[in-house]
């Protein structure tokens, strides 16, 4: 008895093709969509800013980001960050460290609390400061007594900042620490390095690129801080307004071109930001 098979016919490259890619419209429709959704709400809010800083000229521009309110909110937004971005660091390190090389109870609890800034919005981060500082707050009247003052002055926005950034180191080291174990470091002990000399010549070049866009992440929320920052900082003009904060008070008192003219430099330092985060990562993947 002779049994007939019928073989179906092997699938060309061409086939395949067609089975595992989306037809020629649905990719230039998808990109088409996404090329329109970025100019519309990317680019040409930034060329809008960079037009109506500059639609008068350069000297316009140049007295209005140095006339003295503008070139006090420059300075204390550049303090901050000078303040801010170390002290994320050395906790950032410190946390992702503790994290991934050692195990220890409370460890799911500590890596919820330290996403807190990230679930909490910054206008209730800024209340919450001044129930604890404020004149009328927890600490108020203590800090009365020594003559302290945290809230409506600089301590309150570097407070603010801090918490509103303590996540964006430890985030980018925390899983890279994890991934890359501990051998290393066991052995570098067991030969007879400290701990810090472990740390330093160990530890630090492995993260030395998540932590370095940690550091630019941290750098660009600092900058950009606004909520909580308008809560505790009282708004005084030449004292305690950051950049964004000043733009804002030149937006609503009509004085428009100045508020483009500082906003250019908080344009530009976002995209020095974006050129450095960009460049990391093209090291980063060149290394690898």
């Amino acid at each position: 008895m002779t049994t007939l098979t019928h073989s179906a016919p092997l699938a060309t490259g061409s086939d395949w093709q067609r089975a595992t890619e989306e037809p020629a419209w649905v990719r230039r429709t998808l990109t088409g969509i996404a090329l329109t959704f970025l100019a519309l709400f990317l680019v040409l809010p930034l060329l809008v800013v960079l037009y109506g800083a500059f639609e008068q000229g350069l000297s316009v521009w140049l007295a209005a980001v140095t006339e003295p309110d503008a070139a006090a909110a420059i300075r204390l937004t550049l303090l901050v960050v000078l303040l801010v971005v170390p002290a994320n660091v050395i906790f950032g390190v410190a946390i992702a460290w503790a994290i991934a090389k050692f195990e220890f109870r409370g460890k799911p609890l500590l890596l919820s609390i330290i996403d807190m800034p990230f679930a909490i919005s910054p206008v209730v981060v800024g209340l919450i400061f001044v129930i604890l500082f404020g004149s009328q707050g927890w600490l108020g009247d203590w800090l009365s007594a020594h003559e302290l003052r945290i809230i409506f002055a600089v301590p309150g926005i570097v407070l603010v900042i801090t918490f509103g950034t303590l996540p964006f180191v430890a985030r980018e080291l925390i899983p890279l620490m994890q991934q890359q174990g501990k051998q290393e470091e066991e052995a570098s002990l067991t030969l007879g390095a400290s701990g810090l000399k472990t740390f330093w010549y160990v530890t630090l070049p492995n993260i030395k690129w998540g932590l370095i866009y940690g550091i630019i992440l941290c750098n660009a929320r600092a900058m950009g801080e606004f909520g909580a920052v308008a809560i505790v900082s009282g708004r005084i003009r030449g004292e305690t307004n950051t950049m964004p904060l000043h733009i804002e008070v030149l937006y609503n008192e009509y004085m428009f071109t100045a508020a483009f003219a500082v906003s250019s430099i908080l344009t530009g330092l976002a995209l020095v930001t974006i050129a450095l985060k960009s460049g990391v990562e093209w090291l980063e993947q060149r290394n690898h």
